[in-house]
C-alpha cells in the first residue's frame, strides 16, 4: 500500500517537472524580450528539476542513490539560481533590455 502511494506522488513529481520544463522551453521561445525569457528559463529550470530529482529520490528508496540525488538537488539549487543573476547582471551591463527613449531597463 504504502509502495503505491510512493510511486503515484513520485509520477506527480515527475510528470509536473516534464510539465514545467515544457512550458518554460515554450516560454523561452515565445516571449519577447531577453530578461522574461531568461525568467521562463531560470524559474522553471530549478522548480521542474527539484521536482524530477524528488520524484526519482522517492523511487530509489533510502541508500546511496538517494543521498547522490540529494547532492545534485542541492547544487541545483545553489548554481542554477547564481547562474541566472549572472546572466542578468551581464545582460544589463551589455545594454540588452535597455530602452534608448527612457535610458532604463525594460
Amino acid at each position: 500500500m504504502i509502495a503505491l502511494l510512493l510511486e503515484g506522488v513520485s509520477v506527480l513529481c515527475l510528470g509536473t517537472g516534464i510539465f514545467l520544463l515544457v512550458s518554460g522551453g515554450v516560454g523561452l521561445l515565445r516571449f519577447p524580450e531577453v530578461f522574461s525569457r531568461m525568467h521562463a528559463a531560470g524559474v522553471t529550470e530549478t522548480l521542474a528539476a527539484s521536482l524530477i530529482l524528488l520524484g526519482l529520490m522517492l523511487l530509489a528508496g533510502w541508500g546511496i542513490v538517494m543521498f547522490k540525488l540529494l547532492l545534485i538537488l542541492l547544487f541545483i539549487l545553489i548554481t542554477s539560481p547564481t547562474a541566472s543573476h549572472a546572466l542578468a547582471k551581464s545582460a544589463v551591463h551589455g545594454g540588452l533590455g535597455v530602452d534608448p527613449d527612457r535610458n532604463e531597463t525594460s
